[in-house]
């Protein structure tokens, strides 16, 4: 007959027996099959915990052609006088090396001063995007949301656009690897990996263009969330025109148009 010291002893052992079990489950096993991991999952959703930055550079023509919300859009309204919108700044985007983190906890509200808002309009067209990329993406940063935006701005203006995809007045049909060749020629540093092509919809229409970055706003490789072949497969896209406007006038300490940074 077991004592009851004895059946607690096997009941407590039962339990740890259990828990490592649930533990090699839901972590894995370390080099050699012998312990897992970690004890505890990774948070994925902690501000300022993440591998990379991808800036999400969109292709307002194709937005605007293929948006529901296109008619109420500042980028979308034809002939208006300030310039006519090529790539414009969709957002910066804390990456883990696969997934990413969002909508992350933070200390205060994450709200954005309307003078941010306004700073950023010529680059980000439309006041919900940019409060929407803070609450969504810049919470995850683990800067505020001036400075979340102020580095924004500056990776944004760090890639020099091509010449002939800063105001292209025609159709241009290019290949994904001929868009990356093409801004790794204009931006040194820039490697083949360090740029991945958005396509899709009718013609393989260029979407944007993700450039990763370092947390110091180096060029560095992206991850498994770029992976080119799944975010445009196709041989050829289609660039859409952008659309005519009044004069552009170039944004202060840019060249004009050809050499600018957009």
């Amino acid at each position: 007959m077991i004592s009851r010291r004895a059946g607690i002893a096997i009941a407590a052992f039962s339990l740890l027996t259990i828990g490592a079990v649930s533990a090699l489950a839901q972590f894995g096993l370390g080099p050699g099959g012998r312990a897992p991991y970690s004890r505890q999952a990774p948070p994925r959703n902690e501000a300022g915990r993440f591998d990379y930055y991808a800036m999400v550079m969109s292709w307002s023509p194709t937005y605007c052609a293929t948006s529901q919300r296109a008619g109420s859009e500042r980028q979308c309204q034809y002939g208006r006088p300030d310039r006519p919108y090529a790539f414009v700044l969709d957002g910066l985007w804390p990456q883990h090396e696969r997934g990413w983190p969002e909508s992350c906890p933070t200390r205060d509200r994450p709200f954005v001063p309307q003078r941010t808002i306004d700073r950023m309009l010529d680059i980000m067209p439309s006041s919900g995007l940019v409060i929407h990329e803070f609450r969504k993406h810049g919470t995850c940063s683990g800067l505020d949301a001036d400075a979340y935006f102020a580095l924004s701005r500056k990776l944004f203006e760090k890639v020099r656009v091509p010449p002939r995809y800063v105001r292209p007045n025609q159709v241009l049909s290019v290949s994904p690897g001929e868009i990356v060749r093409d801004f790794m020629q204009a931006n040194p540093g820039m490697k083949p990996d360090s740029i991945a092509v958005s396509c899709g919809g009718q013609g393989n229409r260029l979407r944007e263009l993700r450039v990763c970055f370092a947390k110091d706003g180096a060029y560095r490789s992206c991850g498994a969330n770029e992976n080119q072949r799944r975010l445009c497969s196709a041989a050829r896209v289609q660039i859409p025109p952008v659309r005519a406007g009044g004069p552009v006038q170039p944004r202060r300490g840019h060249s004009g148009p050809g050499e600018r940074r957009i």
